[in-house]
């Protein structure tokens, strides 16, 4: 398995960027940078791009409606020409909240897009020009609708890779069967290894059976909170707001991707009890309310013995990357934890 980690999109970029500069030193194999509505992602893949010499790039996630299909694809083509040829391009929905709320924009069909928007790029990196008749993006924009002068193009610059990995971000099962369908990878969230296959499998399998098989096999990136230790259990509660965040407050009552998948995990009671105590702005008795055994299953926290039983989890569940957040403070204890992590898998 490959060893990832975030940037977070919260602040601390120059710290975070020194943190990346030493983890790949150590071995650590892609870095991820998310675009939530902070600062773009762009800018800082560029600059990470600068200031690394190895380890991957990744966009953790790009939202499929803040750009035009061909912007993103000429964006992701320019990431992967600045880094050398170590860009992976994250797409995902995000949800209406961000999408309408902060964009403006309308947040509809968005499988339909994503799969449109993936066959776009690709035409592009393939350095054709661009026709596209689909459902949701009609390019060249059609005379009937525009000044009539629109013409089919094709990408100035020649990409270093006409094939740049895409990896979706995707919960529900008809987002998930078509990351397996047409994806290099696919993005989960709070990745239940003993769980994983009754919550997604049926969706994995109808969208791998449709699969290209250049594509090759699915990455699958699983996110667990990482700390090896004997005395970490505690750096657990760390995450507590994290999971609240997202089961209680990522979108509303009836309309939670999150707040489903803890469903979905067995934990309905808890979900709706976490989601109410958020949305009633009790924020912190939400985060006492995230049960341990759902912390534990996802995580990557304890005694290094324990830790292996965790890793031999995940890899039987088939996740392929994992993109840890290493909790113990302090730069070098970070490093030491992926260090350790690197060893542990061998």
């Amino acid at each position: 398995m490959r060893i990832g980690t975030g940037v977070s999109y919260s602040g601390g970029f120059a710290e975070s960027v020194a943190d990346i500069v030493e983890l790949e030193r150590v071995g650590l194999d892609i870095v991820f940078v998310p675009e939530a509505y902070s600062f773009d992602a762009v800018s800082q893949l560029g600059y990470l791009a600068a200031k690394t010499e190895r380890v991957g790039l990744m966009s953790g996630i790009f939202q499929i409606y803040t750009r035009t299909p061909s912007l993103t694809a000429m964006t992701a083509a320019g990431l992967d020409f600045v880094s050398d040829g170590r860009f992976t391009l994250g797409l995902g929905a995000s949800g209406p909240q961000v999408i309408e709320g902060f964009h403006g924009v309308k947040y509809d069909a968005p499988i339909g897009r994503t799969r449109e928007i993936i066959e776009i790029c690709r035409q592009v990196w393939r350095r054709e020009r661009v026709v596209h008749d689909g459902k949701h993006y009609t390019i060249p924009l059609p005379a009937d609708q525009g000044t009539g002068l629109g013409k089919p193009l094709k990408l100035i610059n020649h990409p270093v890779r006409e094939r740049i990995p895409v990896v979706l971000a995707a919960l529900g099962p008809k987002n998930v069967a078509l990351a397996a369908e047409v994806a290099e990878g696919w993005q989960p969230i709070f990745f239940h290894p003993e769980k994983a296959a009754d919550v997604w499998g049926a969706s994995l399998a109808e969208g791998k059976a449709k699969r290209d098989p250049q594509l090759g096999e699915l990455d699958v990136f699983a996110a667990p909170p990482l700390a090896i230790g004997d005395d970490v259990d505690h750096l657990l509660d760390w995450v507590r707001p994290v999971f609240a965040l997202y089961i209680g407050g990522m979108g509303a009552r009836g309309k939670n991707f999150y707040n489903t998948l803890a469903c979905n995990y067995g934990y309905e009671a808890e979900a709706k009890k976490i989601q109410d105590l958020y949305l009633d702005g009790k924020k912190e008795e939400a985060a006492a309310a995230v049960p341990a055994e759902l912390l534990r299953a996802t995580s990557l926290v304890g005694p290094a013995g324990f830790v292996k039983e965790r890793l031999a989890a995940f890899k039987e569940a088939g996740a392929t990357t994992l993109a840890v957040n290493p909790l113990q403070p302090g730069r070098e204890a970070r490093v030491a934890a992926v260090a350790k992590l690197k060893e542990l898998l061998g």
